[in-house]
C-alpha cells in the first residue's frame, strides 16, 4: 500500500470517527429533557449546557490573550439577584492568571481624597486580559447614593462624569459589558430569608444588606436614574432577568460569547515526553513526613 492510500485511509478513519462522535452527542441531546416538572430547566440540561459554554469561554480567553485584548465584564444588581454565582461559572473554567474578579472593600482615608474612579482604574486589565468587577464604580449610583454614603454634588457629578469615562475606556480599546440582575422583589425575599436561616450562607447577608432591603423603593428609583445617564450607545446595560439562577447564568454566559467575536485558537494537544529517571535520586520515607490522616 502506498503512501497516498494510506494517507487517504486514515482520513476516512478520522471522518468517521468524528462522524460516530457527533452522532452521539445529537443522540444524547435529544435524549435530555430541557425543562422539570416545575417549568424550571433541569439539572441535567443545565449542566449539559454550562459544559458546552464554559468550553468556549476556554477559546474566548486564548483569543482575548492571542490578540492581546482587554476585557471588562461589570456585573451589577440588587443584593441575591445572582451575580456571584454568574461569576462563579464563568471563571471556574478559566485560567486565573489571564481572568480576575475585582471586588473592591469600602474606600480608604486615602482613596476618598482621590478622584472618585481612580482606585477602579487601577484595576483595569492589561492586555490580553479579562477583568470582572463584582459591583463597580457603580457602587456611587446606587448603595452610596441611597445610603448617603456621598453628598448630592457628588452624585450628580458621577452622572455627569460616567458616560464620559466610559467613552473614555472604549475609545482606548476597552471592550465594555455592563450587566445588571433583575430580580423580583418577591424572589429576593425568599433569597435573603434562606441566607439568614442558612448557616452555610449567612456570611452573605450584612447589616447593610437588610438596611438595603428597607429602602427597596428608593434602590429601585436610583437604578432608574442611573440606567436613564449611562445606558449609553458606546456602553450599554444589558438586562439578565434572573428569577431562576441557573437560567440567568446561562444566558449571561452565552450574550457574553456573542458580544467579542473570536476563533478557537486552542493550542494542539501534544504527547507528554517520559519522565527522565535519575538512579541517584531515592525518595525519603514517608515516615520521616506529615502526612494528612485518610479520613475518607
Amino acid at each position: 500500500m502506498g503512501n497516498k492510500d494510506k494517507e487517504n485511509k486514515k482520513e476516512k478513519v478520522q471522518k468517521e470517527e468524528k462522524k460516530e462522535k457527533k452522532d452521539k452527542k445529537n443522540k444524547e441531546e435529544k435524549q435530555i429533557e430541557k425543562y422539570n416538572k416545575k417549568g424550571r430547566i433541569s439539572n441535567e440540561y443545565y449542566e449539559h449546557e454550562i459544559a458546552k459554554l464554559q468550553a468556549e469561554l476556554v477559546k474566548l480567553q486564548y483569543w482575548v490573550k492571542h490578540k492581546q485584548l482587554k476585557v471588562v465584564l461589570i456585573m451589577e444588581g440588587r443584593d441575591a439577584a445572582g451575580k456571584g454565582g454568574t461569576i462563579k461559572r464563568i471563571t471556574e473554567p478559566l485560567n486565573p492568571r489571564g481572568c480576575r474578579v475585582v471586588a473592591l472593600e469600602k474606600p480608604s482615608d486615602k482613596e476618598r481624597g482621590q478622584w472618585y474612579f481612580e482606585r477602579y482604574i487601577q484595576s483595569l486589565p492589561s492586555a490580553g486580559e479579562i477583568v470582572i468587577f463584582d459591583r463597580s464604580w457603580y457602587n456611587r449610583a446606587g448603595v452610596e447614593h441611597v445610603m448617603g454614603f456621598c453628598t448630592n454634588d457628588e452624585y450628580e457629578e458621577f452622572l455627569r462624569s460616567c458616560p464620559e469615562f466610559e467613552r473614555m475606556l472604549v475609545r482606548s480599546g476597552i471592550i465594555l459589558l455592563k450587566y445588571w440582575f433583575s430580580v423580583s422583589d418577591d424572589e429576593q425575599e425568599r433569597r435573603l430569608k434562606d441566607r439568614v436561616s442558612d448557616p452555610a450562607k449567612r456570611w452573605k447577608f450584612s447589616p447593610m444588606d437588610l438596611e438595603s432591603w428597607n429602602k427597596w423603593v428608593e434602590f429601585s428609583k436610583a437604578k432608574d436614574t442611573m440606567f436613564q445617564y449611562t445606558d449609553i450607545k458606546q456602553a450599554p446595560w444589558y438586562v439578565v432577568e434572573s428569577d431562576e439562577k441557573k437560567k440567568a447564568r446561562l444566558n449571561c454566559i452565552k450574550h457574553i460569547l456573542s458580544m467579542i467575536p473570536y476563533e478557537d485558537v486552542t493550542p494542539e494537544p501534544f504527547e507528554l515526553p517520559a519522565r527522565k529517571i535519575h538512579s541517584d535520586y531515592i525518595r525519603p520515607p514517608k515516615g520521616d513526613q506529615n502526612i494528612v490522616p485518610e479520613v475518607y
